[in-house]
């Protein structure tokens, strides 16, 4: 054996015996990953038949059984101590994220991955930038709030503008002033919270100016 071919063996046998020792690491990451695609394949709707219904209701149903299988194998003895921390913390994230996964199919138009939903908010930017000039588009946000899209869908052409007509006219004063005050209620505590987060220093100010001004007590005349 040459020299050369003798160097590449030892190579060779080198690459398997570290292949070797990461067998059990491969095995753990793949079971691992199965986890990640068996929740895309159910948030997906692919499972559907043709003709079936996918909507919030069937997807949820078929997300939380799927919980419950996890949550099993956390009890079952049968995965490592990599796996078992790993699947727990999958759980606690699928757990908290479980009301906000599932809404998006009684909605066609309503972003259902990150992707098409960071491209709806690109969108929403780009085009304020246009009219505007500006690049930081928090104050038209922070100003409108979740209007923005609202206004922004409306428009997208004629059948959703027709939808918004029709709806408007359906649309009692009783309903229309709840609806507007629980706009306002969402867009006040989006405002609270960006300046509680930036300008923490003024915002406790006037926060302490409000109390000391409301706590002033005067004397009946």
């Amino acid at each position: 054996m040459s020299p050369k071919v003798a160097q590449k063996l030892q190579r060779l046998q080198t690459i398997l015996a570290q292949r070797a020792a990461w067998a059990t690491e491969l095995a753990q990451v793949t079971c691992m990953r199965r986890w990640v695609l068996q929740a895309e394949q159910i948030l997906s709707g692919s499972w559907a038949q043709p003709g079936e219904l996918v909507s919030n209701e069937t997807v949820g149903e078929r997300l939380d059984a799927w919980r419950q299988t996890l949550a099993g194998q956390l009890t079952d003895g049968t995965l490592s101590e990599l796996e078992q921390t790993c699947l727990s913390e999958f759980v606690r994230v699928l757990s908290n994220l479980r009301p906000y996964l599932v809404q998006c199919y009684n909605r066609k138009d309503f972003p259902r991955t990150n992707n098409e939903l960071e491209r709806s908010i690109r969108g929403l930017k780009t085009q304020y930038r246009r009219v505007s000039g500006r690049k930081n588009w928090n104050s038209y946000l922070l100003r409108y709030g979740r209007s923005v899209a609202y206004a922004t869908w409306w428009e997208q052409d004629a059948a959703h503008l027709r939808q918004l007509e029709q709806r408007a006219a359906r649309l009692d004063r009783t309903r229309w002033r709840q609806f507007r005050q629980e706009t306002k209620g969402a867009q006040s505590e989006q405002l609270k919270r960006f300046r509680f987060r930036h300008k923490r220093q003024a915002y406790l100010a006037s926060l302490e100016e409000r109390w000391i001004a409301a706590a002033t007590t005067h004397p009946l005349p």
